[in-house]
C-alpha cells in the first residue's frame, strides 16, 4: 500500500467514525455512479451559471449519486484519488449533504451517505431565503488539523482552493444535467459549525443544489441565448430558478 492510499483509507475511516458518534452511523448506499453520459465539456461550460431559485423537489437517487461522485468521488480506485485535485495530496475537505432528512457525510470510499445528524439544517447553511428550499445543500468541511505544516492564517486559503475545485465539478455536473446550483459565502459559519457539532479546527464552506423552479428555467434559457452575443457581460443571471443544489463556500 502506498503512502497516499494509506492516507485515503485513514481519513475515510476517521470521518465515518466521527459521523457515527452522533447518529450511530446509519448508512445509505448510493447507486453506482454512471460511467458515461452527460453533455460534452464545451456545452457544459457554455451552460454553467449560478442560480438562486429552486424547486423543493428532491433529487432522484441516480442524480444524487452522480452528483456526489462528481463533486469529490473516487475516479482512480487503485490509488483512491478523487475527481477534484487537492493540495499536496492531503485531503482536507469532507463533503456533507444537508437535506430535509438530516445532514449526511459523503464517504467516497464506500460511495455512501453516512448520517451525521438527523436535524434539517438547510436554513442554517446560508443567510438567503432560498437555501431552506433547496433540496440539497453541500457543506464543505475543512480540517485544519490535517494541514500541519501550514500556518493557521493560510489554512483557510488552501482549504478554499480545494473547495473551489470541488465546486467547479459540481457546477459543470449541474450544467450538464439541467440542475441549479450556486457557490455561496453568505453564511454564519460559526453558528453552522456549532449546529453541526464540528471540532474547533474544522471550518465550513458551502453550496446549494437542486432543480430550477419554472421561473429559473425561463431565466436560464434567456441567459444562455445572451451568452451567444455577449460572452463577457455580467451574469445578470444570478439566474433565478432551477431545482438543484446549493453549495456554500468561502468564495462565490
Amino acid at each position: 500500500m502506498t503512502r497516499r492510499q494509506a492516507i485515503c483509507s485513514l481519513l475515510s475511516a476517521t470521518a465515518v467514525a466521527a459521523a457515527g458518534t452522533t447518529a450511530q452511523a446509519k448508512t445509505v448506499q448510493l447507486q453506482p455512479p454512471r460511467a458515461s453520459g452527460g453533455k460534452p465539456l464545451i456545452d457544459a461550460l457554455k451552460l454553467r451559471r449560478s442560480i438562486r431559485e429552486y424547486s423543493n423537489k428532491p433529487l432522484e437517487p441516480q442524480l444524487l449519486s452522480d452528483l456526489m461522485w462528481s463533486a469529490f468521488g473516487i475516479n482512480r480506485p487503485a490509488t483512491g484519488d478523487r475527481t477534484a485535485p487537492y493540495w499536496r495530496h492531503v485531503m482536507v475537505i469532507d463533503v456533507y449533504a444537508a437535506m430535509a432528512d438530516g445532514v449526511w457525510f459523503y464517504d467516497p470510499k464506500l460511495h455512501a451517505l453516512v448520517l451525521h445528524q438527523e436535524d434539517d439544517l438547510r436554513a442554517q447553511t446560508g443567510l438567503q431565503d432560498f437555501v431552506a428550499a433547496a433540496p440539497l445543500n453541500l457543506v464543505y468541511v475543512a480540517h485544519g488539523e490535517r494541514m500541519q505544516d501550514v500556518s493557521v492564517e493560510e489554512r483557510h486559503l488552501y482549504a478554499s482552493a480545494d473547495a473551489c475545485f470541488i465546486g467547479q465539478n459540481v457546477y459543470l455536473f449541474c450544467a450538464s444535467e439541467g440542475l441549479a446550483t450556486v457557490f455561496r459565502a453568505a453564511v454564519d459559519k460559526q453558528a453552522l459549525a456549532k449546529a453541526m457539532h464540528l471540532e474547533p479546527e474544522q471550518f465550513v464552506n458551502l453550496r446549494a443544489n437542486g432543480r430550477p423552479s419554472e421561473a429559473g428555467t425561463r431565466i436560464g434559457s434567456l441567459h444562455g441565448r445572451k451568452l451567444a452575443t455577449s460572452r463577457f457581460s455580467s451574469s445578470s443571471g444570478r439566474s433565478r430558478t432551477k431545482t438543484g443544489l446549493d453549495q456554500t463556500s468561502a468564495v462565490e
